[in-house]
């Protein structure tokens, strides 16, 4: 009797774990479709490419950091290293990207 007592508790638990995981990705979700539609919007309209170009750069790599949290799960215990490798390699790419614009550029 103790050990269906116990298992009913685990069972709650994890049910509204999974409840609040699936609200934060609809919610999620629904901002990308947000963003990509402000995107495409920026865009089509008759804007400056000096103000779109930022805008855009901006929109994605916030929607990169919501599907790495909250698609990929890279928030939870255990994805530090992967994590890791994500970032170093992101950095990595920044640094390479500065360099032969700067080289370009003078």
């Amino acid at each position: 009797m103790a050990e269906n007592t116990k298992s009913s508790h685990t069972d709650e638990f994890y049910k509204v774990k999974h409840k609040e995981q699936m609200k934060h990705q609809v919610i999620t979700f629904a901002l990308m479709i947000i963003f990509t539609i402000v995107a495409f919007a920026l865009v089509a309209g008759d804007f400056s490419k000096l103000f779109i170009i930022p805008v855009l750069l901006l929109l994605a790599a916030v929607q990169v950091m919501f599907q790495l949290y909250y698609f990929m799960h890279m928030s939870e215990k255990g994805h530090e290293m992967p994590a890791l490798m994500i970032y170093s390699g992101i950095f990595a790419a920044i640094l390479t990207i500065l360099a032969l614009t700067t080289i370009t550029w003078i």
